[in-house]
């Protein structure tokens, strides 16, 4: 098992596109990647679960994963929630 911290980065935190950017990118992985918080523990293959974790700007979030290509998958989880993430405000 591979663990990791990551601090969220993105101003409004893990939202929903952001949680949904996540949860797409790891959708096929048939391991197990958790990440978890003083808010919980959740499985990123649930958007709800990110949701529920409040990860605000700045919080402090570990990542585990276990399974096939651990550390390289561990590692791009830290990437994407370290993302200053620029989505289009909606009209």
């Amino acid at each position: 098992m591979q663990t990791r911290t990551a601090t969220i980065a993105n101003a409004q935190g893990i939202h929903c596109r952001p949680s949904a950017v996540i949860m797409k990118e790891f959708a096929e992985y048939p391991g197990n990647i958790r990440l978890s918080n003083s808010n919980g523990t959740s499985d990123v293959s649930s958007v709800l679960g990110l949701l529920s974790l409040e990860m605000t700007q700045g919080s402090v979030v570990r990542v585990e994963v276990e399974g096939p290509d651990e550390a390289a998958k561990a590692d791009r989880l830290v990437e994407l929630l370290e993302t200053h993430f620029d989505f289009p405000p909606l009209a």
